[in-house]
């Protein structure tokens, strides 16, 4: 056999290993946010997803009150960017780890809220906020307003 064949077969076989790692790759759960340009916080959360494995479409807007809207999340609930993940809203910095639950559990909700925008919380817990944290509740929101804890961070 021609040595080049060799190689040939060769290079196909660990392509063929390797196309599981590439197909994962591609297969990250896409998450689509609304926020203004200037938000630093919005993109340290960002990062935080990204971080987590979950591919980030971000859209600059000048006021992120109609994603808000358009997504029903209640205003008492908001927080200073919106975002939608496989159908859900997520409000504020939500952490990664309760996003992956939200889509393995799959409730009966319009989707999870961090409101405010508390110290600790993904994308408010960089170096310029000095270590502080706060107490904060994920809230699960479901349709007609009503709301309940999904996680509370002590």
């Amino acid at each position: 056999m021609p040595k080049h064949a060799s190689l040939s077969r060769r290079a196909l076989l660990i392509g063929a290993a390797l196309l599981p790692l590439g197909a994962r790759a591609q297969k990250a759960t896409t998450v689509e946010v609304w926020k203004t340009p200037t938000c630093g916080c919005c993109k340290d959360w960002i990062k935080h997803l990204q971080d987590n494995g979950f591919r980030v479409i971000a859209h600059d807007v000048d006021d992120t009150s109609a994603a808000r809207s358009r997504l029903g999340i209640p205003d008492d609930h908001g927080s200073c960017h919106s975002a939608v993940v496989e159908g859900y809203a997520l409000e504020g910095h939500v952490p990664a780890r309760e996003v992956r639950r939200l889509l393995r559990e799959r409730p009966p909700a319009i989707g999870l809220a961090v409101p405010g925008m508390p110290l600790g919380s993904p994308g408010m817990d960089g170096p310029e906020y000095g270590g502080r944290k706060s107490a904060y509740d994920v809230v699960l929101l479901r349709a007609g307003g009503r709301s309940s804890v999904y996680q509370a961070y002590r």
